[in-house]
C-alpha cells in the first residue's frame, strides 16, 4: 500500500534498506517524495523512528520533510501506532544538527546551552575589533577578506592550530593566525559560536571524545542527507563519523545541480560516493514530474555539455507545453520593461503573481526591474530581505538573548542604549574589562536600572508563554515609546515586531525556556529561503541560487549575456563554465509550464554602459525549441 505512486526506480530507493544507497535525482523527479516514503518504509518494516536521522540544507526544506514523514505515518493503518506516537524520526539542517549536539553537550564543552551564534555581521565586528587588539589597520587588512579566509578554513574542517601549522612563515596567512586568534578569544568571552562553528566544533567534539561519537552513532543508525552535492569538507566528515559504524547512509543529490563551490561545496563528494563507501547501490531518478517536454529537451541539451559529471537524462510524459520564449532589449530598462508587461498580462489572463518567478544572475540586476514592476503595479516580492537580520527584530532578540546570556558583549552593547541610556562606549569598555567600580555614581545607577530591566525579563520567561515576553520586552525597553513617531519607516518597523510577535506564537507550546532556544536558534539560522512568506500573493524576484529548490509554473530568466550569464570572472574558467552551466539548468527546471529568457544589447554596469553578445546558452538550445518575442510595447518612449 505505501508504495502506491512510486516509479520503479523510487521504488528500488524506497525499499533498499540496509547498506550505503546512493539516489542521483534529477531536478522535479520527486526526491522528497522517495526520501519520506524510504522513511515510512523503514519504519514499517521495525526500525524505530527515533532511530532515523535526515538532514537538509534549509529549514523550508526540513519543515516540508518533517510534514511529509508525519502525514504519511498518520495516513497509514498498518503501522504499530504505539511506537510512533512518542517517537519520530530527527529531521533538521545541518546547523541545527550542530547546534543540537553542542547544546546536549554544552556541560561537557564548559558552554552555556545559551549561547550566541553569531550572524554575519557579529562575526564582522569582532574580525574588526580582534585586528584593533592584534595592533594591525583594519585599512591595511580587509575584516572581511580575513573573515572570508577564516569561514574557509573551518568549512574545510581546519582548526586555527592546524592553519597554524600550515602558515609556516608566510606574512599574510600568520597576520591571519594572529588575528583568528583574537577572534576566537572574543568568541569565547561572549559564549558565542559563529556559523561555521556550528559545524567544526561538532566535527572535533565527535572526533576527540569516543563516548559521545558512540552515542550519536548508536542514537542514529539510519542516516539520509539531501542535496548532498552542496556537501562541503567539515560536512561530509560530520556525516562519515555519524555513519561509520552502521554504514547505513542514504544521500540524494544530483552533481548538475551543484551550484555553490564558492561556498565550499565539494562536487567530489557526490561523484566518489562509491569510492568513500564501497558496496554502495546506485539508483538514479530520472523522470521528471514538474516540466513539460520542451523545458526538459531545453535543460537536457544545456547539461550534457559538461564532462565532469554522473550520466543522466531527465525524460518526462508531461504535455510538450509551449516554446520557450525569446527576447532580445534594446538596454536593461526594455528588458525590464518585457517582463512587468508579459507578467502583468499572465496575472490579468488568471495566474496568481506568486506562481511566477523573476530569475537574474547577480542582484544589481533587481533594481531596474523593480522599477518596471512598479510603474506598472505589478505585486512583487525580492527574495534576500531577510526578516531576521532588520535591526528593530535583532534588537527585541539581543534583548532576549542578553537577558539569558550577561556575557554576550555583542548583545549587550546592541541594546544598552535603546532607548538612549547616556551609556558610552568608555563605559562598555570598563564593563568588558571589569572596571565598573570606576565608573560614576549616575552611570552606575543607569546600569543598575539597565540590570533590573534583564532580570524582569528572566522572570517574565519563566511564567509567560514566549509570545508575551516578546510584548513585554517591547514594552518595558522603551522600544514602543520610539516608534510613536508613526513615520512611514518607524510603522513598518512596528509591523515588523508585531510578525515577531505573531511567530513566537508557534513556540508558545513548548516548555518557556525550550520555545526560546527553539526561536532563537531558528532565527539565527534562517536562510533567504525561508524568509518567503508563501501568504504573499506577489510574484517572486531572486537570484538563480536563491531559486533552488523552488519551483514555479512560469520563469523569466534575464540578463542572458555573455560575461553576465555566463559569469566568468575567477582564473579558473574551466571550472566556472562548467558551475554556470549547471546554474542555468537550475534556472530552466524550476518552471512547470513555460520560460522567458531574454538579454539586453546593451547594459549599465558599475557606471559604464557595456555592450554584450547573447549568451553562448541561448545557442545550445535547439531552434525549435525558441520562439522570437516581438513586443513593441515593450519599447519605452
Amino acid at each position: 500500500m505505501h508504495l502506491r505512486g512510486l516509479n520503479t526506480r523510487q521504488r528500488e530507493a524506497v525499499l533498499q534498506k540496509d547498506g550505503p544507497l546512493l539516489i542521483i535525482a534529477g531536478a522535479g523527479a520527486g526526491k522528497t517524495k522517495t526520501i519520506t516514503h524510504r522513511i515510512l518504509n523503514l519504519i514499517k518494516s521495525g526500525v524505530r523512528p527515533s532511530d532515523i536521522l535526515a538532514v537538509t540544507f534549509t529549514n523550508k526544506a526540513a519543515k516540508e520533510m518533517k510534514e511529509r514523514v508525519k502525514d504519511l505515518l498518520n495516513n497509514d493503518k498498518e503501522i504499530n501506532l504505539p511506537i510512533s506516537i512518542n517517537e519520530e524520526p530527527y529531521i533538521c539542517t545541518f546547523h541545527a544538527l550542530g547546534v543540537h549536539i553542542l547544546k546536549e553537550n554544552a556541560r561537557r564543552l564548559n558552554i552555556t546551552r545559551h549561547f550566541h551564534i553569531f550572524d554575519r555581521n557579529d562575526s564582522l565586528r569582532a574580525i574588526k575589533e580582534a585586528i584593533k587588539k592584534s595592533n594591525f589597520d583594519p585599512k591595511q587588512y580587509e575584516p572581511r577578506a580575513i573573515l572570508n579566509i577564516i569561514s574557509k578554513q573551518k568549512g574545510e574542517a581546519i582548526s586555527l592550530e592546524m592553519y597554524e601549522e600550515n602558515a609556516g612563515n608566510s606574512y599574510f596567512p600568520k597576520i591571519v593566525a594572529v588575528v583568528w586568534h583574537k577572534y576566537e578569544k572574543i568568541l569565547k568571552e561572549e559564549k558565542a559560536y559563529d556559523f561555521d562553528d556550528l559545524l567544526l566544533e561538532t566535527v572535533m567534539l565527535l572526533k576527540r571524545d569516543e563516548t559521545v561519537l558512540e552515542h550519536y552513532q548508536n542514537f542514529w543508525k539510519y542516516i539520509h542527507i539531501d542535496e548532498y552535492q552542496d556537501t562541503n569538507k567539515v560536512q561530509y566528515k560530520f556525516v562519515n563519523l555519524l555513519a561509520r559504524k552502521h554504514n547505513n547512509i542514504c544521500v540524494v543529490g544530483d552533481g548538475d545541480q551543484n551550484v555553490y563551490s564558492w561556498r565550499g561545496a565539494d562536487m567530489r563528494n557526490i561523484l566518489d560516493f562509491e569510492k568513500h563507501y564501497p558496496g554502495a547501490t546506485v539508483i538514479s531518478l530520472e523522470e521528471n514530474y514538474r516540466s513539460t517536454k520542451t523545458i526538459i529537451q531545453a535543460a537536457n541539451s544545456i547539461i550534457v555539455k559538461n564532462k565532469n559529471r554522473k550520466e543522466k537524462n531527465l525524460f518526462t510524459k508531461n504535455t510538450e507545453g509551449e516554446k520557450i520564449m525569446l527576447f532580445s532589449a534594446e538596454s536593461e530598462i526594455e528588458e525590464a520593461h518585457f517582463v512587468a508587461l508579459k507578467s502583468k498580462e499572465l496575472i490579468k489572463s488568471g495566474v496568481e503573481p506568486k506562481d511566477i518567478a523573476v530569475l537574474y544572475r547577480a542582484n544589481f540586476q533587481s533594481r531596474v526591474l523593480e522599477e518596471a514592476f512598479l510603474s506598472l503595479s505589478v505585486p512583487y516580492q525580492v527574495l534576500g530581505t531577510r526578516f531576521f537580520e532588520r535591526k528593530e527584530v535583532k534588537d527585541i532578540l539581543a534583548f532576549l538573548r542578553t537577558a539569558l546570556n550577561p556575557e554576550s558583549i555583542s548583545d549587550m552593547k546592541r541594546i544598552i542604549n535603546i532607548p538612549p541610556r547616556g551609556i558610552g562606549k568608555v563605559t562598555l569598555l570598563k564593563i568588558a574589562e571589569g572596571k565598573e567600580n570606576k565608573l560614576n555614581e549616575g552611570i552606575k545607577q543607569k546600569l543598575a536600572d539597565f540590570r533590573l530591566l534583564l532580570k524582569k525579563i528572566v522572570e517574565t520567561t519563566m511564567s509567560a508563554k514566549i509570545s508575551e515576553t516578546i510584548k513585554f520586552i517591547f514594552k518595558e525597553s522603551g522600544f514602543e515609546n520610539i516608534l510613536k513617531k508613526e513615520n512611514e519607516e518607524d510603522l513598518e518597523k512596528l509591523e515588523n515586531i508585531k510578525e515577531l510577535v505573531t511567530l513566537a506564537t508557534r513556540y508558545d507550546n513548548l516548555p518557556t525556556l525550550d520555545g526560546i532556544e527553539k526561536l532563537l536558534e531558528d532565527s539565527a539560522l534562517a536562510s533567504d529561503q525561508d524568509e518567503l512568506k508563501e501568504e504573499k500573493n506577489a510574484e517572486r524576484l531572486m537570484t538563480v541560487h536563491a531559486s533552488k529548490g523552488l519551483e514555479f509554473e512560469y520563469v523569466f530568466i534575464t540578463g542572458l549575456e555573455n560575461g553576465l550569464f555566463p559569469h566568468i570572472s575567477r582564473s579558473d574558467e574551466k571550472k566556472d563554465e562548467e558551475e554556470e552551466r549547471r546554474l542555468f539548468y537550475v534556472a530552466l527546471t524550476r518552471a512547470k509550464k513555460k520560460i522567458f529568457l531574454t538579454y539586453a544589447s546593451t547594459r549599465m554596469i558599475f557606471g559604464s554602459q557595456t555592450a554584450n553578445p547573447p549568451s553562448e546558452f541561448i545557442l545550445d538550445i535547439d531552434n525549435c525549441l525558441l520562439d522570437e518575442a516581438v513586443f513593441e510595447d515593450a519599447v519605452i518612449e
